[in-house]
């Protein structure tokens, strides 16, 4: 009796010594996984954003659509999210959650995207003091000085606006969030859509600059105001991009290759975005991002 004790005793000590020993290589083998695939779809997609940017750019000539109304160059992020549709078919419902409407109950989340919509608002509405108070005058340009109706203009803005953002934010910004906290993710997206705009980097630095710091401010405030949202993320990022365009286009300078105008709706931007990162900084206390959650020490 006492030996088959001893010898029931040994084979469970045997188990267990196994179960630590697979315990162990399922962690090294966690260790030395592959990095995820995040970053080859990245990848894709940008190559063929910036490429496909590049063809609709040099095909719009042919087209007879002049680019006031709309810019053909726009089509890039949306050409590039079908070939990353094609490439990771299942993958691209997980990164596109939520671009579409659906049925959901009103909220919290009415007075994010209210207030989101504002915000370009209130980004023209500086950029129209700060060229009151740099030159005294304003450059305000009447609907009537195109060839085309307001009505065709606006719903162009908003297509081209819809086709960049399918990408930006309803794609890549998913994307990087699955990586990045989301002021990181937003900003990264931001700098990005500005080095997309390639004609920029052209002119002078200080224009560029000031460019970068409006498509980086701008993308912080739409990657924290859609974080978390569940539908109409697409109409909301475009309808955002559409008000901040048509301001641009008929109550500002900043279509202009003029260096104060565009430092000074880089200024506007950033004045902007500081209430919603303060925000999101309030909110993240009360609730941890599920980035840093992941990624703290201790026990999974």
């Amino acid at each position: 009796m006492p030996e088959r004790e001893q010898q029931q005793e040994r084979e469970q000590q045997q188990e267990r010594e196994q179960q630590q020993e697979r315990r162990q290589a399922d962690e090294q083998g966690r260790r030395r996984a592959p990095r995820p695939a995040w970053a080859a779809e990245a990848g894709v997609f940008l190559a063929v954003a910036f490429a496909a940017a590049g063809m609709c750019g040099a095909l719009q000539p042919a087209t007879g659509i002049p680019p006031a109304v709309v810019q053909l160059t726009q089509c890039g992020p949306a050409v590039a999210v079908a070939v990353v549709a094609l490439l990771w078919p299942d993958r691209i419902r997980q990164r596109l959650a939520g671009t579409l409407p659906i049925r959901e109950r009103a909220g919290a989340a009415a007075g994010r995207r209210a207030a989101l919509l504002l915000t370009p608002v209130l980004i023209i509405a500086l950029c129209v003091c700060g060229g009151l108070l740099t030159s005294g005058t304003l450059p305000v340009t009447a609907p009537r000085a195109f060839a085309h109706p307001l009505a065709l203009v606006v719903a162009a803005q908003l297509l081209g606006a819809c086709a960049e953002e399918i990408g930006w934010r309803c794609y890549l910004q998913s994307l990087l969030r699955t990586r990045f906290g989301p002021v990181a993710a937003s900003a990264l997206v931001g700098v990005v859509w500005g080095l997309w705009h390639v004609p920029v980097l052209a002119q002078e630095p200080a224009f560029a600059a000031g460019f970068l710091l409006a498509t980086t401010s701008m993308s912080v405030i739409l990657g924290l105001a859609l974080d978390g949202v569940r539908s109409n993320r697409l109409l909301l990022a475009g309808g955002f991009h559409t008000l901040i365009n048509l301001g641009m286009l008929y109550v500002t300078d900043e279509t202009a290759a003029a260096t104060a105008p565009m430092l000074i709706l880089g200024a506007a931007s950033l004045a902007a975005a500081l209430p919603w990162m303060a925000a999101a900084r309030r909110a993240a206390h009360t609730a941890p991002d599920k980035i840093v959650v992941a990624t703290a020490p201790g026990e999974r």
